[in-house]
């Protein structure tokens, strides 16, 4: 008698070849999301947002430093870096490299958990189990890379409120540390956003609930947020399988509502872990999002 082996070998066929795609082509396909936000007053201008986070740059990723480079050319009036820039000691240079252009113009930034430090190698399924005591990777020069974007002329907004002024707009942003290593202190920004503003950012690295929901309390129009990857392996018809994160599944990436006031937007991310160097229905991307006036 003949084994039946065909099914068994056409799995592992169809495995390897999704591993295949994910990690050789899928992570390497840049895409650009455009969303349009109703935020600002009637009658108002839009105001062009570029929302990058997750970069989780090296050195060696030049095909990525390349695509961040050509962002400039949509002309956003106000750039947003929710964290997770860096991927190793040696990415400072690099990163400087890939905003290039992008540093001229107004820009806001926060740090992620992997600015901190670096990633290490770790049983892929402890992606699915929260760790009960979390192992850190070697840490990361992220005060370096937070000076040399402020030098740059971007503003850190980490436990900072602040106004920015983007094209024709007077822009309030808030920040917060990192909630997802629990360094965020949301009460040295607490109070009322800037009612005088024409529109009002909060920014976060996880799109913890506990944190956008003090946003929304307090008057910010929009949360800007990163982390999750959208999932970074997403299931046909079902979805991200975890978040990484407090927030639900159906919100770990794009623009939702959050309340009846303030929208929510969660960039998927423009990389992954150098040890799980894989994406499947869920690109890198960054996002340019359109604040447009609200109906009267």
């Amino acid at each position: 008698m003949r084994p039946r082996t065909g099914l068994p070998l056409a799995a592992v066929a169809a495995g390897a070849t999704t591993l295949g795609y994910a990690s050789l082509v899928e992570r390497n396909r840049f895409v650009l999301r455009r969303f349009d936000v109703p935020v600002l007053a009637p009658g108002s201008s839009p105001l062009r947002v570029l929302h990058l986070s997750d970069l989780h740059l090296t050195a060696g990723q030049r095909r990525k430093q390349q695509w961040v480079r050509r962002l400039d050319a949509l002309d956003p009036d106000l750039v947003v870096n929710t964290g997770d820039t860096i991927a190793g000691p040696d990415a400072i240079e690099p990163t400087l490299v890939a905003l290039g252009p992008l540093l001229d113009r107004p820009g806001v930034f926060v740090f992620g958990n992997n600015d901190f430090y670096a990633p290490r190698p770790k049983n892929p399924l402890r992606y699915f189990v929260p760790e009960r005591r979390p192992v850190f990777g070697r840490p990361l020069p992220w005060q370096e890379l937070g000076q040399a974007l402020v030098a740059a002329g971007w503003i850190d907004a980490t436990h900072v409120r602040t106004t920015v002024k983007a094209g024709r707009h007077a822009v309030a942003v808030a920040g917060v540390d990192d909630p997802h290593l629990g360094r965020d202190r949301y009460d040295r920004i607490a109070g009322r956003a800037d009612a005088a503003a024409d529109v009002r950012l909060g920014l976060t690295h996880a799109p913890e609930p506990r944190v956008v929901s003090r946003f929304a309390a307090d008057g910010y129009d929009l949360v800007l947020a990163g982390h999750t990857h959208g999932g970074q392996l997403r299931v046909p018809f079902y979805g991200a399988l975890v978040t990484n994160c407090g927030i639900d599944r159906a919100r770990a990436r794009w623009l939702h509502r959050w309340d009846d006031r303030t929208w929510l937007h969660v960039s998927a991310g423009l990389g992954t872990s150098p040890f799980a160097p894989v994406r499947f229905a869920c690109p890198p991307e960054a996002t340019l999002l359109t604040l447009t006036a609200r109906e009267p």
